[in-house]
């Protein structure tokens, strides 16, 4: 079974400030549906506001919704969602010293950071927004104080539409990486058979973890920088660069998507 994983925001989505091609979500859903494909959206959205995605531009319910940033995996079965018990005893087997609570009290006193709202927080996720002027000290400080204690990952990312730092931790086990390999492994998939597709620094990791990578054609310069970096590194990794031209269409949200399933052969060429 091939596998289709794809980013929600600016990636699916087309909610940037780039123009979208009319008709792609429809052309999307329609050949997604058409092939043997295993779609998951692999997102920072929880429930709730993956739902509200669905519903405001039309995306088809996934097989299976990697959410909160990878911490928390729900299947999507004759229109209810099945949480994967599964996964949360991964989690707290892998990442034994994790702490929610531990590591907001570590970061309690660096300044030019906000704790995101109860929605956005669970047991696997303790998120701020972050002064994105001032990110490199108060990543150094984050650093100096949390790395290494607590089995975690610090992943950093923009938000374009607000201009907000967004800083994430999580135990190093509950990443969308770690997330969609778990999702692989349950469908006995190999990983170069995983097109991963995203846009900003929240997906470097699955975009350079060796599954078949899609930076759509609005992604954010750094992420494309820090993954061109890696597959220099890496000659072995395989990310496709959305350029437009695919189907008439841009290359940006969606349509970078569809051209990215087009290059890896899951959508069988006209």
């Amino acid at each position: 079974m091939h596998i289709l994983a794809t980013d929600l925001d600016r990636t699916l989505l087309p909610n940037g400030s780039w123009p979208a091609d009319p008709g792609a979500i429809e052309l999307f859903n329609e050949l997604t549906q058409q092939h043997e494909l295993l779609l998951v959206y692999v997102t920072g959205r929880n429930l709730d506001l993956t739902e509200a995605a669905i519903r405001e531009y039309g995306v088809r319910y996934p097989d299976v919704l990697c959410g909160d940033v990878g911490t928390t995996i729900r299947r999507y079965r004759q229109g209810e969602w099945l949480p994967d018990p599964g996964w949360d005893d991964k989690v707290h087997r892998d990442s034994p010293a994790w702490d929610a609570a531990a590591v907001r009290a570590t970061v309690a006193g660096i300044e030019g950071m906000r704790e995101q709202e109860a929605a956005h927080l669970n047991p696997f996720k303790q998120s701020y927004y972050v002064d994105h002027a001032r990110r490199e000290q108060i990543l150094e400080q984050v650093e100096a104080a949390v790395k290494g204690r607590f089995d975690e990952a610090i992943v950093y990312s923009f938000d374009s539409r607000n201009g907000k730092g967004l800083l994430d931790f999580l135990p190093a086990s509950a990443t969308k990486q770690t997330a969609l390999e778990y999702v692989a492994q349950a469908h006995d998939t190999p990983r170069e058979e995983v097109v991963f597709c995203g846009d900003s620094g929240n997906d470097i990791f699955p975009l350079t973890a060796g599954f078949s990578g899609v930076l759509v054609r609005n992604a954010d310069e750094q992420l494309v920088e820090n993954v061109r970096l890696a597959c220099e590194r890496n000659p072995a990794l395989r990310v496709y660069f959305a350029r437009g031209g695919c189907r008439g269409l841009s290359g940006y949200y969606t349509s970078g998507v569809i051209e990215g399933c087009y290059h890896y052969g899951l959508f069988p060429r006209q």
